[in-house]
């Protein structure tokens, strides 16, 4: 007869939910024989690298009008549970491992990465659970106490807003508090400004948000964005570039024509070498703290020029062009493109992909950001992730709608679990 084993897991199940934006996506759960309960739901993201893993949907028109996600359900509920029932959980690398020789496939395309995501990470917090220990601490052990800094976008534009903003987040960093409630604090004081100042100038439909929580005015250029951040961190009584700084998602792949070789931004259409000047005139006037793919997802070249100008004034981050992949990571870096990089696991597909790239980057220097999507859920795993992993920042959009505000939620239940041992990221890296 088998010896029990707490963390064998005993079965694993899937179902259709809905996401931030009513579309549906896959939930997974997790269990082991010791009770261990894990639950993980896959986001979606709008603006997507081409190299991402890779969602599937069952493009039938007549289920959610193609959106559905019932195939990957049901890979989950055939293959994927066949395959891990009996394993133990606490083996998440081996786990992942399956998980990717099963696939097949380089872009995970065949289970789909919205089925494999929620599997790898319903299996982790099944053996958190197990263990009776909170998530970031089965992560990082008992020293796993660094809060990351709030990265939060407050200003939507390109695919996440109706507006004709090119660049896709406007966002604010509160880097001048002690501690990350302090911080959470000044930003949706900030925010609160930010509605009053919007409605006085374009109207009480102008403080309608998008994808992310942020605001969706009626603007037009960067720089009217910029203005009003700038306005009401002064207004809600911090002082920006020093209690706050700025920083831009650019998503420049969104907003550039392959055919011409331009850009177009504030109704202008420019040469990568223009737009690589335009960037550098923007943190010269604004305390921006960094630029997330300032170039689109194929252009090394210029996001290493770029953070060769910019060296020592602000961070070039990678998104679009490193997709949480080694191969894209390693190549960004060969080139000295980045000195940042988002870390979003459905990129990849697997924890432990994702964990290695934060590893990596760190090792070498690198600026780790644990980010949300777009059509995100109100799963907070992520804000596990990041102070399990010690990434000093975090992205999970504005402080506004339930998607967002389980992850800060779940940010301040870290903080108090710690009972004044938390740390934050703020006070211990150079901005």
């Amino acid at each position: 007869m088998e010896e029990f084993n707490p963390y064998r897991i005993s079965n694993v199940r899937a179902l259709q939910v809905l996401d931030s934006r009513g579309d549906p996506t896959v939930e997974v759960v997790v269990t082991t024989e010791g009770g261990g309960i894990g639950r993980a739901i896959a986001p979606s993201g709008a603006s997507k690298g081409k190299y991402e893993a890779l969602e599937i949907r069952d493009g039938d028109l007549k289920l959610y009008r193609g959106r559905s996600v019932l195939r990957a359900v049901n890979n989950v509920n055939s293959i994927i549970s066949q395959a891990l029932r009996g394993m133990d959980s606490r083996n998440q690398r081996l786990i992942d491992r399956r998980l990717i020789e099963i696939d097949g496939t380089q872009n995970k395309s065949r289970l789909g990465a919205n089925a494999i995501v929620a599997t790898s990470l319903a299996v982790l917090k099944a053996a958190a659970d197990t263990a009776e220990v909170p998530l970031f601490e089965y992560i990082g052990g008992v020293q796993a106490r660094v809060l990351p800094i709030p990265m939060l976008n407050i200003i939507n534009g390109g695919v996440h807003a109706g507006n004709e903003l090119s660049i896709q987040e406007f966002m604010i960093v509160p880097v001048g508090a002690d501690k990350f409630s302090e911080a959470l604090r000044i930003a949706v004081e900030i925010y609160k400004v930010l509605r009053q100042y919007i409605k006085s100038r374009y109207g009480a439909s102008a403080v309608n948000v998008g994808d992310e929580g942020g605001y969706a005015p009626p603007m037009k250029y960067t720089e009217e964005a910029l203005e009003a951040l700038m306005k009401s961190i002064e207004g809600a009584g911090y002082r920006a570039g020093s209690d706050v700084y700025l920083a831009l998602d650019a998503a420049a792949t969104q907003f550039y024509n392959e055919d011409k070789n331009r850009y177009l931004i504030d109704r202008r259409e420019l040469t990568p070498d223009e737009l690589l000047d335009y960037w550098v005139q923007i943190v010269e006037k604004y305390p921006i703290l960094s630029i997330e793919d300032p170039f689109y997802e194929e252009d090394f070249k210029h996001f290493a020029e770029l953070a060769t100008r910019l060296k020592g004034k602000c961070i070039i981050v990678g998104d679009d062009l490193t997709v949480t992949n080694m191969g894209r990571v390693k190549a960004a870096l060969a080139h000295g493109s980045i000195g940042g990089l988002i870390v979003k696991i459905n990129q990849v597909g697997t924890f432990t992909e994702a964990a290695d790239v934060v590893k990596y980057a760190q090792t070498n220097g690198i600026r780790t950001i644990v980010s949300h999507r777009s059509g995100d859920t109100e799963d907070p795993a992520i804000a596990h992730i990041a102070v399990g992993l010690s990434t000093p920042f975090i992205k999970t959009g504005a402080p506004a709608r339930g998607e967002r505000t389980a992850k800060y939620n779940e940010l301040l239940r870290i903080e108090d679990y710690l009972a004044g041992e938390a740390i934050y990221a703020a006070k211990l890296i150079k901005i």
